[in-house]
């Protein structure tokens, strides 16, 4: 079990009433691997030759993993459990990593964030965490007394004398930089090596260029007909790359405040971007399941390797192309990094078109490339995800089926896998155990990671009783009855210890 998250009502109710909500997450006992899709890449060379190289992977199972690359093999190093939700991006600033997800966080030395609110924020990720002490009462109180505060960083660190660090807007605290302006959600962003040019997009279809340093706009350029999935900028910020779900791909003269070029080289939505050093080549890929290399001057384009599921995120690493998808492996393939031109040396290129169209006839046509490569250099294996689920009517048993078919039950008091069944029919066996009881639903559930997330409403997550006896507690009268015992110590702001013997609970982060 890991990764525990609470927040209050943020409903905008008047009752006094201080309403919370805590999440914890359910995993088997190997968190080596992902189980969900990866979102986000994020490579680390170390510039002493005698070291590790590192691959940081965010993903939709809410967890951050570090992987150990040399000699052409990746080991895993290490698992960062502070999100709640999925991973949707992260970047390295030095030896600084900064993750952000759809639990609204940002984990942490200039970053921006985007989302789905249409706002992008330029934060100065060390002023931003500067500690203001502020018990939970107090931050409660402003939330249920309706006062909307404007961001507020969200690092807050729970411990046992229940103080809470966090920095809002207001005069007590750190205020980003906001560049406002566009009206619609935000998915991709791009800053220069020297902060001095941010570039945002979204499903307003449009390109937005702002000044990182005050959050004003310099200009908006238009050429998609669809939503803007990834952006790239050159060092020194003079020319841009773009993804869209139209299926193109557009290099844009900021100078000029144009595009260029563009590219038709995928036949579906183009989602992931990453360009060599030289800012000549850029690698793509998409909705189409494919990753092509094609060189921006002479529009020469390959199709470098396929794969069984979209491409959410590229990374390059010298003369290999880290491919993450929406499955929860992750694999490396031969690219040519430094020399690009050995790719297009193998034959099969093809010239990019000017419309999207072109592309798509032509694989009508029967005229489809043929990848470069088969195989990958090094694959990562992921894990089965949980994507179905049924609570039993006992209120504490979980009845799971993953990716794989195996059927397994779980009891949510103890946080682990009490029975696993195999590959056997999950109806079948929701049948079996189905027991003539009533009891309140005290928790809600989803599987939205590929694990168990179980959400703890008050005042509703103390409806149902249990006997010591069920639980396992030890030198307590067997008649005694207990109110949901470690879920009262979360929510009443007592942290069980990790690891605690009566419910194998771990408690690593309240928000």
């Amino acid at each position: 079990m890991h990764r525990v998250g609470s927040a209050g009502n943020t409903s905008g109710s008047t009752r006094a009433r201080k309403e919370k909500r805590l999440t914890y997450v359910l995993n088997d006992a190997d968190d080596t691997k992902h189980r969900a899709g990866i979102n986000c890449l994020a490579y680390l060379k170390n510039s002493a030759p005698d070291n590790y190289d590192y691959l940081f992977t965010g993903s939709r199972d809410g967890t951050l993993k570090r992987w150990a690359l040399r000699d052409g093999e990746a080991s895993f190093s290490a698992t960062f459990e502070s999100h709640v939700d999925w991973v949707n991006d992260a970047i390295l600033a030095g030896n600084t990593l900064v993750s952000c997800s759809s639990d609204t966080t940002l984990k942490s030395n200039i970053v921006a964030s985007g989302g789905l609110g249409g706002e992008v924020f330029i934060w100065d990720i060390d002023a931003a965490l500067l500690p203001i002490a502020k018990t939970a009462d107090s931050t409660e109180d402003d939330v249920s007394n309706g006062n909307t505060m404007q961001p507020m960083t969200s690092l807050r660190c729970g411990g046992t004398n229940n103080n809470i660090s966090a920095n809002n807007s207001q005069s007590r605290g750190y205020s980003p930089i906001a560049a406002k302006g566009h009206k619609e959600s935000v998915y991709a962003l791009a800053m220069n090596d020297s902060g001095t040019l941010l570039v945002s997009g979204g499903t307003e279809k449009v390109v937005r260029v702002w000044d990182p340093r005050t959050g004003s706009k310099n200009m908006k350029l238009r050429g998609h007909t669809d939503n803007i999935r990834a952006l790239l900028l050159d060092s020194t910020g003079r020319y841009c790359l773009s993804g869209s779900s139209d299926s193109m791909i557009r290099l844009w003269d900021l100078g000029q405040q144009r595009c260029v070029h563009s590219y038709a080289v995928h036949t579906d939505s183009v989602w992931a971007l990453a360009s060599t050093p030289s800012f000549t080549h850029v690698y793509s890929g998409g909705r189409d399941l494919s990753v092509y290399l094609t060189d921006l001057s002479t529009r020469e384009s390959v199709l470098l390797c396929t794969k069984e599921h979209p491409i959410l995120q590229l990374a390059l690493q010298d003369d290999m192309i880290w491919v993450a998808t929406t499955d929860s492996a992750l694999s490396a393939w031969p690219a040519e990094g430094r020399s690009p031109q050995k790719v297009f040396q193998r034959g099969g290129s093809f010239l990019a078109g000017n419309l999207s169209f072109s592309r798509a006839r032509a694989s009508l046509e029967g005229s489809a490339p043929v990848p470069v490569y088969k195989e990958p250099s090094i694959t990562i294996p992921g894990i089965p995800g949980i994507i179905q689920h049924e609570i039993l009517n006992n209120r504490r048993h979980v009845l799971t089926k993953d990716t794989a078919g195996s059927v397994k039950l779980w009891d949510v008091t103890r946080g682990i896998v009490t029975e696993d069944y195999g590959k056997i029919s999950f109806e079948e066996k929701k049948e079996e155990l189905f027991e003539m009881v009533s009891i309140p639903a005290w928790f809600t559930m989803d599987t939205r990671l590929g694990c168990l997330s179980v959400h703890l409403d008050t005042p509703q997550c103390f409806s149902a009783e249990m006997y010591a006896i069920d639980l396992n507690i030890l030198g307590t009268p067997e008649d005694l009855k207990v109110i949901n015992y470690v879920v009262e110590k979360l929510v009443l702001d007592k942290p069980v210890d990790a690891g605690s013997s009566d419910g194998t609970f771990g408690c690593y982060h309240l928000k």
